[in-house]
This record gives C-alpha cells, structure tokens and sequence, in this order.
C-alpha cells in the first residue's frame, strides 16, 4: 500500500486535563495543539516525537466511538494512523485486496488530514487509519 510513515497513534482517554500533564511529563514537551471534531464527536491532544505523533482521543459524548471503545476496553491505544498520497485510491486498492473498509470514501479529521479507517477484523485486530495531508 505504500504508506509514507507512521503519522500518528491514538490512544483514547476518559479526560484530556488528567493526561496531558503526565504525557507532557513522560515526553519532556508541551502538548501543541488540542481540537475538537465535532463529526466524530472527539477532542484530541497532540504531541509530536519524531516524525510521528501521539493523539490523545477524548470523547466527548457518550454516544461517540471513543466512549464506547472506553467503555467495553478501557482507556489505551485505540488506533495506529499510516501518513499516505492518493487515499482514495489507497481506500479502492485495500478493499480490492478483501480488506474491510469503515470508511469507503475520505472525511475530514484532527489537523485537517482526510482520513479513513480499515476495519480491526480485516488487519489482526488493531484499528487502522489512512491519513492525507493535501496541503
């Protein structure tokens, strides 16, 4: 699928003020950037080590995917995010090869990336984001 790199890992949190303390203390740096996505009902905290970054996730409504993924697996990593070009034809190749897409078509996400999701059954269990950066 040639992914560029490891754009970013989320890990979801009950609270964003009780993480970014102890994340900026385990890291040595300040969190850069806190956003709400409203479509996705989220609020995410940035940090950036390396070329990679971490996303903290926190939900916020109880009806969002990070409160249910909080509530039936507990806080910790929910996804592993891959930096791609051409994401739609990315998302058209993996479902080509049988993967199974959550996402057959882009959305908007944290930092303005178009993103999209591979289904955790079609790729060993772990949630995989595709993600474009088209600026």
């Amino acid at each position: 699928m040639n992914t560029e790199h490891i754009e970013h890992i989320g890990i979801a949190v009950k609270s964003l003020e009780d993480s970014i303390p102890f994340y900026e203390k385990l890291l040595g740096q300040n969190c850069y950037a806190v956003e709400e996505v409203v479509e996705q009902k989220v609020k995410t905290a940035f940090f950036k080590v390396g070329e990679t970054k971490i996303e903290l996730l926190e939900p916020t409504g109880p009806d969002s995917a990070i409160a249910r993924f909080i509530e039936k697996r507990g806080e910790g990593m929910h996804h592993i995010a891959f930096s791609v070009k051409d994401l739609e034809g990315k998302l058209k190749t993996a479902e080509e090869s049988g993967i199974r897409l959550i996402d057959k078509k882009p959305r908007k996400g944290a930092e303005g990336l178009d993103i999209a999701f591979l289904h955790p059954a079609s790729t060993f269990g772990v949630l995989m984001e595709l993600c474009e950066n088209r600026e």
